[in-house]
């Protein structure tokens, strides 16, 4: 376990990799097959992650009034303002900007948890912020469609998606989480069941990259030309949202763990939680899944860069 976790970045490079070349080879039994076990292992990776977590502490997060103010400032204020900005870079053309909306309007609240983990962030504090999260943005959503596309668009959006992703992907594997540690004092299962889950970590981190972009990077790399001018625009995102945090952390005064919590959650997006819902749009948008999922790629690649950078931006030594 201690190997993995030290070589946990090349792993998670090797799993990238390994994934474009199964998924470009073989797209069609690869894709489809695989793109039915993404919630599956995703569910397994965040009680995992849960099961880190003390409940206790997460639960203290919501009374954290200065860490939840900045993560729904960042989120809900900063994120539409920076979107706004630039959706003016792309070229006329609905289908690619409602992609680009939908993703980057909507906070992760799924591996964002992993990923802050690992850079040394408050992950109790996200796991605190996720319901409050996922909620807020099934409310707000549509009325940033409004804002930005107009009614008919906010009309057909519908809400199912992330009603399922907050039961599948939050509540189930959080309830469960919160039950094995009750019982891990009492339980010998439970405590194996801990250890387990501790030990895996990594190796379902490799699976759920591997799964996600081995099942989507074929549909991507055929309608490439069609979603390449999106692509600068969802590199700046993380490039700007990334200082974005980083500065509101310092000017808000958190501390180390709870800075980087911050820039993972205003950087990180809910792509697979509105892939289900960009595809259930009219055929006149069907370019936004596509957009979505190559927002996912591009995702996945900065996360496994920020877990790295984001220490350095700020690094445990120095006060915040």
């Amino acid at each position: 376990m201690r190997a993995a976790e030290r070589h946990q970045v090349v792993l998670y490079l090797g799993a990238l990799g390994c994934a474009v070349v199964v998924g470009l080879l073989a797209p069609e039994p690869t894709g489809p097959a695989l793109e039915h076990t993404i919630e599956p292992v995703l569910g397994l990776l965040l009680y995992a992650t849960f099961l880190q977590v003390p409940f206790l502490d997460a639960a203290a997060g919501l009374r954290d009034v200065r860490f939840l103010g900045a993560v729904l400032g960042l989120n809900f204020v900063v994120a539409p303002s920076v979107v706004w900005g630039l959706v003016q870079l792309l070229p006329p053309g609905r289908a690619v900007l409602v992609g680009v909306l939908l993703v980057l309007l909507t906070p992760c609240v799924d591996y964002v948890i992993v990923f802050t983990g690992l850079a040394g962030g408050a992950a109790d504090r996200l796991v605190a912020a996720a319901p409050v999260l996922m909620l807020l943005q099934l409310v707000l959503l549509p009325v940033y469609l409004y804002a930005f596309v107009g009614a008919d668009l906010a009309a057909v959006v519908d809400p199912g998606p992330f009603l399922r992703a907050l039961v599948v992907l939050l509540v189930v594997p959080l309830a469960l989480a919160a039950a094995t540690q009750a019982l891990v004092g009492r339980s010998a299962v439970a405590r194996g069941v801990e250890t387990v889950m501790a030990a895996a970590m990594v190796p379902l981190m490799v699976a759920t990259l591997f799964v996600v972009v081995a099942s989507q990077v074929a549909e991507v790399g055929g309608r490439l030309g069609d979603v390449a001018a999106a692509v600068p625009v969802l590199v700046a995102w993380f490039v700007v949202m990334t200082a974005a945090g980083t500065v509101l952390a310092r000017v808000v005064g958190l501390d180390v763990p709870r800075s980087r919590a911050l820039v993972f959650t205003g950087a990180t997006r809910n792509s697979l939680v509105v892939l289900p819902l960009a595809l259930a749009l009219p055929d006149a948008y069907a370019l936004a899944a596509v957009v979505v999922v190559t927002q996912t790629l591009v995702e996945l690649v900065a996360m496994v860069v920020l877990v790295r950078v984001v220490p350095l931006l700020l690094p445990a030594r120095v006060p915040v």
